[in-house]
């Protein structure tokens, strides 16, 4: 898998270098974010889900992992599974924290999203404790054109569950969920919400030359935004990452960008993308803390041997599309 293809190696190197020290700009891939009480908690791709909180959405420290011990099912989905848990989602609901994470292994759409709960996101509380639910949907090479990585789970006007996902193959993809938020609703819903021309004489096995990840959808007014990354990650100095996003009154689409081009027919207007010091910036999320809204991403620091950093900045509307200030 293209995306991939330096993902094990880059991970090795930086996470050997993330000390408890407080930071602003950790080192991460993929943050997503939730605030209780006074602190924000921040989830990312790592070992076992890497984790770190704030007071203050700049200073960081790094905090324990979510998984002590790799979820009991993760070898089964991917035999060469190595501790890593990638693109984590969090969300609160009627009192509990939902995260999803996805198992894969590297360069196959041998995968599958994960669903670990918890009522408390502050280890101090004796009710602190993480437990896996888990498959909630998987992917398999050679059966599935899609790929089960990247959850995001968003609610509807009518308070339905909704889980968005995707990485290269055909596209991203959304699928409806039972009240329970792990178990596909039945009869089952699918919809494909976002793609690239992939070229036809490829094998089904293989992630294809039509990279695009990532969905996250966030509310906004009358519209669902679908904020997606196109290109290339993980490769340091030649990372393309970049940020798009289109709108739809309706959370199953179809998206549409700024010149009206269906994100089904590869369409995505640009948010924010890489130059000089930083090779790309991308894989995002988008939350409202204190009555502002701001997105969480990841760029490779050209300054810093292209390690993943953590960026973070808020989200202005603009004829009602997101606008976010260039990068430094």
């Amino acid at each position: 898998m293209k995306i991939l293809k330096h993902f094990t190696a880059l991970f090795v190197f930086f996470i050997s270098i993330v000390s408890c020290a407080q930071t602003d700009k950790p080192i991460t891939h993929d943050p997503v974010v939730a605030k209780q009480g006074d602190t924000y908690y921040l989830f990312c791709t790592g070992p076992g889900i890497t984790s770190f909180t704030s007071k203050d959405l700049k200073t960081w420290t790094k905090a324990d992992r979510v998984f002590a011990e790799s979820p009991k099912w993760a070898k089964k989905v991917a035999p060469g599974f190595n501790g890593h848990i990638w693109a984590p989602d969090i969300t609160l609901h009627n009192g509990t924290y939902y995260l999803y994470y996805s198992i894969s292994a590297f360069g196959k759409n041998t995968s599958a999203i994960g669903l670990v709960t918890n009522s408390t996101l502050n280890p101090e509380d004796e009710n602190y404790k993480w437990e896996d639910q888990g498959i909630v949907i998987q992917s398999a090479p050679n059966r599935d054109l899609w790929n089960a990585i990247d959850p995001n789970l968003i609610f509807d006007e009518d308070g339905t569950p909704w889980m968005s996902f995707g990485s290269f193959w055909s596209g991203l993809k959304m699928v409806k969920l039972e009240d329970d938020l792990k178990t596909l609703a039945q009869p089952q819903e699918w919809y494909p919400i976002a793609r690239r021309d992939r070229s036809p004489d490829l094998p089904d096995a293989d992630a294809g030359d039509a990279p695009l990840e990532g969905p996250f959808i966030f509310k906004k007014g009358d519209y669902y935004y679908q904020f997606l990354s196109w290109d290339y990650c993980c490769r340091g100095e030649n990372s393309t990452y970049k940020l798009v996003v289109g709108r739809s009154k309706s959370v199953t689409g179809p998206y549409v960008d700024k010149d009206g081009k269906k994100l089904n027919a590869g369409g995505g207007s640009l948010v924010i993308e890489g130059n000089k010091n930083w090779y790309g910036v991308g894989h995002n999320s988008v939350f409202t803390f204190e009555g502002k809204d701001y997105t969480f991403m990841h760029g490779y620091d050209a300054s810093d041997k292209g390690l993943p950093k953590l960026i973070v900045k808020e989200v202005n509307w603009v004829d009602g599309w997101p606008v976010v200030e260039p990068m430094d």
